[in-house]
């Protein structure tokens, strides 16, 4: 038990580390997997401080948030992005549209790759010039990309 206590102690000091890490780091991918993580743990906050007196009769409550935690943020699971993917992108609305709309898989793909910012910026164009007009200018990004 005492490699357990210790990493129950340090735990929030390398969460804390890793969230450091992924928010200077050039990917969006690790810091989706912070976010949610922390988004997760607040609702966990939460839980406990509204059900306290339940859970006070559970005495392995304290070590399932430990290992539900852990399950979170340990790298060979990477469980909060696990949520996000398969739970919560499903409800997520993007940029006006919902992600599960009727659009092609493709243009979700891209609109789920996109900053909040470009999203608006490509509704914008859409609004100004029309689709036809969009679809011109991915289809000559994609032409430029070939070339490289």
């Amino acid at each position: 038990m005492g490699v357990l206590a210790a990493v129950a102690k340090n735990l929030d000091t390398l969460i804390g580390y890793a969230s450091m890490r992924a928010i200077e780091s050039p990917s969006a991918l690790d810091d989706q997997q912070w976010l949610t993580y922390w988004v997760i743990y607040s609702f966990i906050t939460l839980f406990e401080l509204s059900c306290w007196k339940v859970l006070a009769w559970i005495p392995i409550w304290p070590y399932m948030k430990l290992l539900f935690c852990m399950w979170l943020v340990l790298p060979i699971y990477n469980g909060a992005a696990y949520i996000y993917e398969n739970i919560v992108r499903k409800y997520v609305k993007l940029g006006g549209y919902m992600v599960n709309s009727n659009k092609p898989e493709g243009q979700k793909k891209v609109l789920q790759m996109m900053s909040l910012d470009a999203r608006r910026s490509v509704e914008r164009f859409i609004d100004q010039h029309g689709i036809d007009a969009f679809e011109r200018v991915v289809k000559a990004a994609e032409k430029e990309a070939r070339k490289y």
